[in-house]
Formats: structure tokens, C-alpha cells, sequence
């Protein structure tokens, strides 16, 4: 979906009347999806709009950028997701400050992170990544990989593990995306089949502004939205 005409107010609410539509197709309680407002490269002041028409979950790929953000609409309700490439070094700045960070990537990621968390005297709320096409541009786990390295996961009792992440391989309609939001439906619903005790499969955050609905079809309980509410992206 592309940014439709209008303010950014009817784009939520076009947004959120889609979703619902959605999840009530696939029987699906409609609170069970919340439209994440991914956020790189708009204005504090446009951020504010999207909040004040209803929009909870904000999302951001980069920390210089996000605080001034932060600090701005520090209001209670707003919730900080951390959602893009999270390098080491500035894993100490992230914890504690978003609620959930989406892109755990690497076991080498899991443990700094809970090692900062730990530092911190709390447990950070991750997603996982998983790179579903195998894709070299991709960072994120292979499924197989990640059935492997969930025993090790599990270990990491800062981490409050509550599911995966991913972003499908291009694909030129929404529908082709279905077999790989499918394709983590499943691979969550195996992960949950391990019984580690310190892991929850419970959130899904895949489908993005063209392909959110299907996504919400096949189980998304976030969708990570920038386009279609904020238009086109300045590129920087």
C-alpha cells in the first residue's frame, strides 16, 4: 500500500480500519495486531501527528536519531521499538530505553545484550530475527539455525524472548509474500514445540506499508508501517 492523499490522520485511520478488516477475515481478534508507525527519517512533528491520531507503537533503525524523538514524545501510551541493524557497540544505549528490540540477529547480539540488560538490573523484551530467503544482504538467523541456537537463547535469562521478526525477500505483490509470513507462523509454532522455559513465541512482527494485510492474515501481531503513513522516505 502506498501513502494515500490525505493527512497523516485519515492514513491511520485508514490503516487501522484495514487491519481490522484483516484480522477479521483470518478470525483473528483485531487488538491481537498493532500497527507499529516505523518512523526513519520523519520530523518530530510529523511523529506527533501519527501519535495524536492514535498511533501507540513507534519504531526506529537508528539511536542518534530516535532520542531527540524520545525525548520529545515522551507522553504516556507512546512505545519505543528499537527496529533496525543493531551494531554492539551501541547495544548499552539501546537497553532499558525501547521497550522491545526486534533485530536479535546472532547469538553474539543475544549475549551482549543481556549482558547489558543484567548491568542494568533488568530483562530487555527482544524479537528474533530470521533471514527466511537466505539472503547475503540480510542479517538474521536461518530457521534451521535458530532451532539449533534456541537451547543456547534460552540460557540467557536477561532476554525476554517473545518471538520473531523478518522481512521476506522483494516480492512484486502482496500475496507472494504469504508463504513466508506463513513460513514464520510455522517456524514460531516449531520454536514454541521445544518447550524452552525462558522462551515466548507469542508476537510476530512481519508485513510492512505494501503487504501488512497479508501479513495480519497470516498471523502478524505487529506490523511495521513508515510508507503508508508518513509517505515516501527522505533518503538519508
Amino acid at each position: 500500500m502506498d501513502a494515500e492523499p490525505g493527512t497523516i490522520a485519515d492514513r491511520v485511520r485508514s490503516l487501522f480500519d484495514e487491519i481490522r478488516h484483516a484480522a477479521v477475515r483470518a478470525g483473528r481478534a483485531p487488538e491481537s495486531v498493532r500497527l507499529l508507525a516505523a518512523s526513519k527519517t520523519v520530523s518530530v512533528e510529523r511523529v506527533r501527528e501519527a501519535v495524536d491520531a492514535g498511533i501507540r507503537h513507534l519504531g526506529e533503525n537508528r539511536l542518534q536519531e530516535a532520542l531527540p524523538k524520545i525525548e520529545a514524545l515522551d507522553r504516556e501510551g507512546v512505545v519505543w521499538h528499537f527496529i533496525g541493524t543493531l551494531q554492539r557497540r551501541k547495544v548499552k544505549s539501546v537497553v532499558g530505553r525501547f521497550e522491545t528490540i526486534h533485530s536479535v540477529d546472532s547469538l553474539v547480539l543475544a549475549e551482549e545484550i543481556a549482558r547489558q540488560a543484567k548491568a542494568a538490573g533488568l530483562r530487555q523484551r527482544v524479537l528474533l530475527e530470521v533471514n527466511l530467503g537466505g539472503e547475503s544482504s540480510k542479517g538474521g538467523f536461518a530457521p534451521a539455525a535458530l532451532a539449533q541456537a534456541l537451547p543456547l537463547l534460552n540460557e540467557f535469562e536477561q532476554l525476554d524472548i517473545r518471538g520473531l521478526m523478518a522481512i521476506p525477500p522483494p516480492t512484486a505483490t502482496a500475496e507472494e509474500a504469504r508463504p513466508y509470513f506463513r513460513q514464520l507462523r510455522e517456524l514460531a509454532q516449531a520454536l514454541t514445540a521445544q518447550g524452552c522455559r525462558n522462551i515466548n513465541m507469542q508476537e510476530l512482527s512481519m508485513g510492512m506499508s505494501h503487504d501488512y494485510a497479508v501479513a495480519v492474515e497470516e498471523g502478524a501481531t505487529y506490523v511495521r508501517v513508515g510508507t503508508a503513513i508518513f509517505g515516501v522516505r527522505q533518503l538519508g
